[in-house]
C-alpha cells in the first residue's frame, strides 16, 4: 500500500474557504484503479497558519503515479485552486511506502 500526503498552510480566517473548496470540487478518484480512500485532515493552528494535510491511499506507488498521469487528475485539479491568499506558501508532497 502507498499513502500520499500533501501538506497545507491555511492563513488564519481562510479554513472556512478552503475546507469549502475540498467538500464541493469532484475529485474524480472513485474512477481509478488503486484507490482506496482520500482524508483531509485539520491539524494545529497557530498565529501565522493552520496545517491541513490531504491523505489518499493507493494499492501501491505505481497506482498513484498513474492518476497523476490521468484525465481524472487533471480534471480534479483544474477546480482546485485556492483563492489568492489562503495559502501560506506552496503544499508540501509526502509519499510514504507502507511497511505494517
Amino acid at each position: 500500500m502507498f499513502i500520499a500526503m500533501n501538506r497545507f498552510r491555511i492563513r488564519p480566517g481562510s479554513e472556512a474557504d478552503f475546507e469549502k473548496l475540498w467538500r464541493e470540487r469532484e475529485s474524480y478518484l472513485d474512477e481509478v484503479p488503486g484507490f482506496r480512500e482520500f482524508h483531509l485532515l485539520r491539524g494545529p493552528s497557530s498565529e501565522e497558519y493552520t496545517l491541513y494535510a490531504s491523505h489518499s491511499s493507493w494499492d501501491s506507488r505505481e497506482a498513484f503515479e498513474a492518476w497523476t498521469r490521468s484525465e481524472a487528475f487533471r480534471k480534479a485539479h483544474a477546480q482546485a485552486r485556492s483563492p489568492a491568499g489562503t495559502l501560506v506558501g506552496h503544499p508540501q508532497m509526502e509519499p510514504f511506502e507502507v511497511v505494517l
